[in-house]
């Protein structure tokens, strides 16, 4: 029987119980502004482990942002090729960093509208910027996050956009970021998107689609 509490308060219990079991960490590996960029941008369709194998020898082989602008192109998409979707994810990432260095002064914009003109950044991408090297609020609505939420019942929509909306109405500015990192966690762990193991679940209280 799920607690009876409105949606907004029930976002806030959600978010201390996951604060509670998971630490609010980013899978992937970066020590420089433009690293997480591009990291995140080799993430889709790709696995956090994979794109940190991958960044690991990009990053070593070409050591800065000017580098990475001058790289031969086809070397890039050979580096990146197991990350998938190769062509474009090497094509917009060269060009990013020309971007970044012309008009940018070689630094990741801590604006999301000038986050979303640089080559291959969506809101998924540029929201994970915002949070993770600015602090800002942001909902990153990944897979783990449209999911959970869902099932949740704090959204209604499959939509990244949707999702990210209905999320920022209800989860506190100050916890947005932590909770997407959180939900990718516990996606991980407990609330897979198959065969989620609800018997175990520290949400199943909280949660309508228990046991569905």
């Amino acid at each position: 029987m799920v607690k009876k509490m409105t949606k907004k308060q029930r976002a806030a219990e959600i978010v201390k119980l996951l604060a509670q079991h998971y630490e609010a960490s980013c899978s992937l590996v970066a020590q420089k502004d433009y690293e997480l960029l591009f990291a995140t941008r080799l993430s889709a369709q790709c696995t956090d482990a994979r794109v940190n194998i991958v960044t690991a020898e990009l990053f070593s082989r070409w050591p800065t942002l000017q580098s990475i602008a001058d790289a031969d192109l086809e070397d890039l998409m050979e580096t990146v090729k197991t990350c998938g979707l190769f062509r474009t994810k090497a094509t917009d990432i060269k060009k990013c960093a020309n971007v970044l260095l012309a008009s940018y002064d070689g630094k990741v914009p801590d604006d999301l509208e000038e986050l979303l003109k640089l080559p291959g950044v969506g809101r998924k991408t540029a929201n994970l910027i915002l949070g993770d090297l600015y602090g800002k609020p942001a909902i990153v609505a990944d897979t783990h996050c449209i999911r959970i939420s869902g099932r949740l019942g704090l959204t209604d929509s499959k939509d990244p956009y949707q999702v990210e909306l209905q999320l920022k109405k209800i989860i506190a500015p100050a916890e947005q970021n932590d909770f997407c990192h959180r939900l990718v966690h516990f996606g991980r762990d407990i609330c897979t998107a198959r065969s989620p193991k609800c018997t175990e679940c520290f949400l199943s209280d909280l949660c309508p689609s228990v046991g569905k």
